[in-house]
């Protein structure tokens, strides 16, 4: 059986390297002149309220731009980028806007006639992905002839990974994503994600690891400036390489051993020819999951800090990713209102499985999944629920302060420009470039 090209090349300038690592792995020959093309970036987040950091978060400018121009050499025409951004209200219209306008893709429009799509604005279609899975993608991707799929070489909180399969996931509906962050143990997050591609048009991966992350998928990763790229028509095959290159064995990533199931291949890197650079010489090991104390009851750095009186206890995979994303701000708020005087007992259940533990005061169920799984527990002493989805920052603040932790109201009213608070990090360090966000 031939094995599956994967290629790996330096990214240390525009447009060459690109061309390079999709001639490797197999070129963009079989792709008709008269093919319609759905270009996937990954967008984790946008403020238009203040600078962040989107190293290592977003795909780079300079690669969608390096191969919106080697498809147009190839005389192709029918080019959309799209992307669905998580977004903390629905109803917004603007962000995902704000985000194309910055990133340079409405001057790629205006350049190269690319079109430019929100993911949400456009018709979503429920497929069957086989084993009783059915999840609504976006029309615009399933009706292209071919998916260029440009994920960022990350890890992440809750996969492990984030690369080609991961970033799929911005084409289906926010109904879509809760149901794959499901309490059933065994069709889970990686059963889900695992087959995302299954009833999409061909999909061609390359992998941005210009800048890698670990600890991700979000700004508050540790970034490192890696300069990498990995290609390959076989998704499955550019993950386990990326993952490779993450330092991590994709036998150890459960969405890439269930993908490899799907496939009736084995969940190694035998059946990969890599071409150009070996990974052994580029692999540096990603952490992937966030340090807690010895019994998950707080992270690392809240127990350093020596926090006493509150269980917050690790999230899990059933978190999806609009409480994930209230839940990183109410741990900072939280930090930030500790003064030295322990809280009484209380304890913080996030995700759709979590249970009450014995010997807490107050407990606080934080979304509508932890309310609806909990109303009824006559276990819990003192019910403090906060049931929006994904909850308000109102809720937020008025539950911690019935809790006694009297969290400043004014840090989650200022939310959207946290991010900002990151960008000291870089501050001195050239190697992060700005300027591979642009389109010159």
């Amino acid at each position: 059986m031939d094995k599956i090209p994967v290629s790996i090349v330096r990214y240390d300038r525009p447009l060459e390297p690109v061309r390079r690592a999709l001639e490797l792995c197999g070129g963009l020959e079989r792709i008709p002149a008269r093919a319609r093309v759905f270009i996937k970036p990954n967008i984790v987040f946008w403020t238009a309220k203040a600078a962040f950091p989107k190293w290592g978060v977003i795909t780079t400018s300079r690669l969608v731009h390096d191969l919106v121009r080697l498809l147009k050499e190839r005389g192709l025409d029918d080019l959309t980028i799209g992307e669905g951004m998580v977004l903390g209200a629905g109803k917004d219209k603007d962000t995902a806007e704000h985000a194309f306008e910055s990133l340079g893709y409405n001057l790629l429009a205006q350049r190269y006639g690319v079109r430019v799509i929100d993911a949400f604005k456009r018709p979503f279609d429920r497929v069957d992905l086989g084993e009783g899975v059915e999840l609504a993608f976006n029309r615009d991707a399933l009706e292209s002839d071919f998916i260029i799929d440009l994920p960022v070489m990350k890890t992440h909180a809750q996969t492990v990974v984030s690369l080609g399969i991961k970033n799929l996931k911005g084409l289906i509906d926010v109904n879509s994503r809760k149901t794959c962050h499901n309490a059933d143990p065994e069709r889970d997050l990686h059963f889900h994600v695992a087959r995302l591609d299954r009833a999409l048009p061909p999909v061609l991966t390359l992998i941005d690891g210009t800048y890698t992350a670990e600890y991700g998928p979000g700004f508050d990763a540790l970034v490192h400036r890696s300069d990498i790229l990995a290609a390959s028509w076989d998704v499955l095959a550019a993950d386990m390489a990326g993952a490779a290159l993450l330092g991590h064995d994709p036998a150890e990533v459960p969405h890439l051993v269930h993908a490899a199931r799907i496939r009736g291949r084995g969940p190694d890197m035998a059946g990969l020819e890599i071409r150009g650079e070996r990974i052994e010489d580029l692999a540096r090991y990603h952490n992937w999951s966030f340090p807690y104390n010895e019994d998950d009851s707080l992270p690392l750095p809240l127990a350093k800090k020596g926090l006493q009186g509150l269980a917050y206890y690790k999230y899990d995979n059933t978190l999806c990713t609009y409480c994930s994303d209230a839940n990183g701000a109410v741990l900072t708020a939280v930090a930030r209102a500790w003064e030295g005087r322990p809280w009484d007992r209380v304890e913080v259940l996030t995700g759709k499985r979590m249970e009450p533990r014995p010997g807490a005061g107050k407990t606080i169920l934080l979304g509508k999944c932890m309310y609806q799984l909990h109303k009824d527990n006559p276990r819990i002493k003192e019910m403090i629920p906060i049931k929006g989805c994904p909850p308000k920052p109102d809720q937020i603040v008025q539950a911690l302060h019935r809790a006694g932790i009297k969290v400043d109201p004014r840090f989650f009213q200022e939310m959207e420009t946290l991010p900002g608070m990151y960008l000291k990090r870089y501050a001195g360090r050239p190697e992060f470039e700005e300027s591979h966000f642009r389109v010159e």
